[in-house]
């Protein structure tokens, strides 16, 4: 079994060829037609005061068979559910929250998908008109807490005007750059009568946003003319790439020019990893090969990628020997870090299209001698510094259960919280496009439970698994209740260190071992337990003996279970590149006992002199290497 094609996973909304005749009806079923005919099937909510109108036209929309709602335990749930649903499927994910505590619980979810640029539509309640400015019961301005986390908001003032905001809304969550819409409601707009006009998705008109899809075409010359003098290129994948479905692209354009490829957290899937051009993931806890690469290469190619500080390091010192050409859809995030020699705006998939079209109208051959020699230094870093999977006599590692659950299930889709476990699902599971789903800008602890239903809502009977630590599943774990309820299987694997084990590891590299408040075993629940008062399978895992057979177990289980997976607790993830520092320094890599045969050519992080690997101290400024 393979992955299928990116273009066949993006579903697109259906579109009727004419509006319907002119009718009366309320606001709160012009928001659900609405919503059917932008292509929504899935919503995930919870009822309220201010909401309520419009969940009585949800449970006739529901009777239907028009769409499905999922009734999660906290509406952070209802934000992270539809945002693992926009990142698996492609489509504008829903969720619906009331009034008051009701919608400030969407905003950690917001920010989640506006860090991560999701497209999310979330529909809150309110009160109702007149009560607006009265700090009537349950009333918040949630239009103005959001707008530094939503890429667009509205407040309905009108039913009539409904039809035209959820048009907008989902054209705008869906353009250009994605990002979540806020679509505040007040409770009376719910049951006020109109005359009802659909919009359709081809019908919305906002003159003033129209996201550049193509890329100038003398920088696409610029950028090949780079690209073919390049002797140490390389390619730097970030999340645009999974947005625009350009794995195919990017792959072609590697192969052509020979070009190794990397990616950002958010960009795993958009190349094979286990292509001889993959470097893997780069930054603070990537690949010592990707991150010597970055710091060695002499073009770079950034696709989709905003130079994130966690995968740069120290800004000044990111590929400081480097041409940069930039590709991305939004012109705010070129060149608002790093200066590119070659700015490129455009769709990240049409601009590199564009730029395989134009080798061959030159006749560009493909390239095969010039990247040779930076191919094999590559392969020999690969070679020095790999990453390895410990193996402990009496305590499982927590690397090797990641690797176990990777090697059972090659294909599915993979959630994950923040922390630890995160880094090493990252560095240790390929995926296929859109099958990582992770937390990356925000980093938001018990993100990975409920995004594993919104994923498993829409990608039907693929296989759909949760890692998660102690720690962060702790944060949402009331959603068992959601898995229960509906059945829905997802495999949740935790990886139980009784600890919040990043900060531990911070606390233990830079902060002199003080351990203050980041211990998490007193207070623990049994998780076998837990699950059993919810009415799901538990398992409890901690002999390597087990291993397979209960990865196995819990696979072929159908049903939602959960696997407690208590591993060694004081394990570190590395490399890692500490704080203020270049992604050339690496805290954790072996020591070298024969350095001459390590790497050719070594730079100075202090004064960057080129030295030979012999070297213990730069000749230079006297820096240790």
């Amino acid at each position: 079994m393979g992955y299928p094609n990116q273009s066949q996973q993006i579903a697109t909304p259906s579109q009727t060829k004419t509006p319907e005749v002119p009718q009366k009806c309320t606001g709160a079923f012009a928001l659900m037609d609405s919503l059917k005919r932008h292509g929504v099937t899935h919503i995930f909510g919870y009822p309220g005061g201010a909401i309520l109108p419009i969940y009585d036209e949800l449970h006739r929309s529901e009777a239907r068979g028009d769409v499905k709602h999922i009734l999660v335990r906290h509406e952070q749930a209802a934000a992270h559910a539809a945002d693992g649903y926009a990142r698996a499927t492609g489509k504008v994910g829903v969720c619906f929250a009331t009034s008051g505590p009701g919608a400030t619980n969407l905003v950690t979810g917001l920010a989640t998908a506006h860090m991560d640029s999701i497209p999310m539509v979330a529909i809150t309640g309110q009160v109702a008109r007149p009560a607006i400015g009265t700090d009537a019961f349950q009333e918040t301005d949630i239009f103005g807490i959001t707008l530094p986390i939503v890429k667009h908001s509205y407040v309905v003032r009108r039913a009539s005007d409904m039809a035209r905001i959820v048009a907008e809304a989902f054209h705008i969550a869906s353009s250009g750059r994605p990002g979540p819409v806020l679509i505040d409601i007040p409770k009376d707009v719910g049951f006020e009568e109109c005359d009802y006009v659909p919009v359709l998705p081809n019908q919305v008109n906002l003159p003033g946003f129209r996201p550049t899809q193509k890329g100038n075409p003398r920088k696409v010359l610029e950028a090949i003319r780079y690209i073919e003098s390049a002797e140490r290129p390389l390619l730097y994948v970030g999340g645009g790439a999974i947005t625009s479905g350009a794995h195919e692209e990017i792959q072609q354009l590697a192969e052509h020019f020979q070009i190794p490829v990397t990616t950002t957290l958010m960009g795993l899937g958009s190349f094979d990893e286990n292509h001889p051009l993959s470097v893997s993931m780069l930054g603070m806890h990537g690949t010592a090969y990707a991150n010597y690469a970055v710091s060695e290469c002499d073009l770079l190619i950034a696709v989709g990628a905003r130079f994130d500080d966690r995968v740069t390091g120290k800004l000044d010192e990111f590929a400081s020997k480097a041409k940069v050409i930039h590709i991305d859809i939004d012109p705010a995030e070129v060149g608002k870090n790093r200066a590119p020699n070659v700015p490129i705006v455009g769709d990240v998939r049409t601009c590199l299209q564009q730029i395989l079209d134009r080798v061959r109208e030159l006749d560009i051959p493909a390239q095969s001698g010039r990247t040779q020699p930076w191919l094999k230094k590559i392969q020999r870093w690969r070679e020095i510094y790999p990453l390895v999977v410990p193996h402990y006599e009496d305590l499982l590692s927590p690397q090797e259960v990641i690797v176990e659950v990777g090697q059972q299930a090659p294909y599915a889709y993979y959630t994950t919280d923040v922390g630890q476990h995160q880094m090493w699902a990252a560095q240790f599971i390929q995926y296929g496009p859109r099958r990582w789903i992770s937390s990356s800008g925000l980093g938001t602890m018990g993100y990975g439970l409920p995004a594993a239903m919104g994923v498993k809502a829409g990608v039907g009977d693929e296989q759909v698994i949760c890692i998660s630590g102690d720690a962060s599943f702790q944060m949402n774990l009331q959603e068992l209740g959601t898995l229960a309820q509906y059945g829905i299987n997802v495999k949740t694997v935790l990886i139980n260190n009784g600890w919040q084990g990043m900060v531990r590891q911070w606390q233990q590299t830079f902060f002199q071992e003080r351990y203050s408040a980041s211990n998490m075993q007193v207070g623990m629940p049994d998780f076998e337990k837990l699950c059993e008062a919810y009415g799901i399978k538990g398992m409890l895992l901690r002999d390597r003996a087990d291993l397979s057979t209960a990865i196995t177990e819990m696979l072929n289980h159908d049903g939602p279970v959960l696997l407690d997976a208590q591993v060694k607790k004081d394990e570190n993830c590395y490399p890692m590149v500490a704080p203020g520092k270049s992604n050339a320094e690496m805290l954790g890599l072996p020591e070298l006992k024969q350095l001459d045969q390590a790497v050719e050519i070594m730079y100075c992080s202090n004064c960057r002199a080129k030295n030979p690997a012999t070297n213990k101290f730069c000749p230079e400024c006297g820096t240790k290497l």
